[in-house]
């Protein structure tokens, strides 16, 4: 056997002649008489299992793949493995060298988020690892992700559990890369004991005719919303008034007061009070209340 050569496969995306192509490229070693590579591209299968979808030989430092939809889709991990030979004594193999494995496909970062009722918003990073085929001879083009949520603790009815900052993201590309698109998440404060709850955002493209985009419905992401315990403060009868801290007072005035305003979101509450005791005591009642 040939020695190992460090021949270091690395798979990279590219547009040839208006289609999705990976191309497997790896070091040659000069060598008299010149090496020819074998070069074998497989997917992992939904079991885990890696599946021959194409063999190359050839003299080049590199083999390509076409990602048509059919053997090899978005959504597929993809390897290549390359072993060199010379001609005369086919025999005599390199060690097998296989690249790291290649996701194809839109991809999350991070792949998941662990998220509290804290008001907080969190980034979500979308991008294709793959570029985008363009009808006609366009430089430069797009897709458009639909994205929408869904709570996972579907036997509660309440509130959606989580809030995107968009409803929909677009990903320009160019012949090589594309640009990242990047939203916030946040936690939907729901004032609930409810525990902690997941939830999960998915993507999905719209508006694309190919083959390849139309057949492809990206990973979901997960979202583990934990809840925070609620704070409660109080107004009644003549009114007695208890703060979200505990602290207890009297407020006897009629008119309309400020009771409560946030400092960190738009969260205020207004309340009016007006003589409820007649002439034998000076006692105030709620009697309107205005939040936002």
């Amino acid at each position: 056997k040939l020695t190992s050569l460090a021949l270091q496969p690395v798979i990279t995306p590219e547009i040839v002649q208006g289609r999705v192509h990976l191309k497997c490229a790896y070091s040659r070693p000069s060598s008299k008489p010149p090496l020819q590579y074998a070069v074998v591209w497989s997917r992992l299968s939904t079991s885990g299992k890696k599946e021959q979808i194409q063999r190359d030989i050839t003299l080049q430092s590199f083999s390509y793949i076409e990602m048509n939809g059919v053997n090899l889709k978005l959504g597929d991990t993809v390897f290549c493995t390359v072993t060199a030979f010379t001609r005369d004594t086919p025999e005599q193999q390199s060690l097998p060298e296989e690249s790291k494995g290649f996701y194809a496909g839109i991809k999350f970062v991070p792949e998941s988020l662990q998220i509290a009722e804290d008001g907080k918003e969190h980034v979500l990073t979308i991008l294709s690892t793959v570029p985008i085929a363009c009808p006609g001879n366009d430089d430069s083009c797009k897709i458009t992700l639909q994205l929408s949520t869904e709570d996972l603790d579907s036997q509660l009815l309440g509130p959606p559990n989580i809030a995107l900052s968009a409803c929909q993201v677009d990903l320009s590309c160019s012949e090589s890369s594309c640009a990242a698109a990047a939203l916030t998440v946040t936690a939907v404060t729901d004032f609930a004991q409810d525990g902690n709850r997941i939830s999960r955002i998915r993507a999905e493209p719209v508006g694309r005719r190919d083959l390849l985009w139309r057949a492809y419905t990206p990973k979901d992401v997960k979202v583990t919303v934990r809840d925070l315990p609620t704070g409660n403060c109080y107004s009644f009868t003549d009114p007695h008034i208890i703060t979200f801290d505990g602290w207890r007072y009297d407020n006897y005035k009629i008119g309309t007061f400020l009771l409560c305003r946030s400092l960190s979101r738009v969260f205020e509450v207004h309340v009016r009070q007006w003589d409820c005791g007649g002439h034998r005591s000076a006692t105030a009642c709620n009697c309107g209340v205005a939040a936002r």
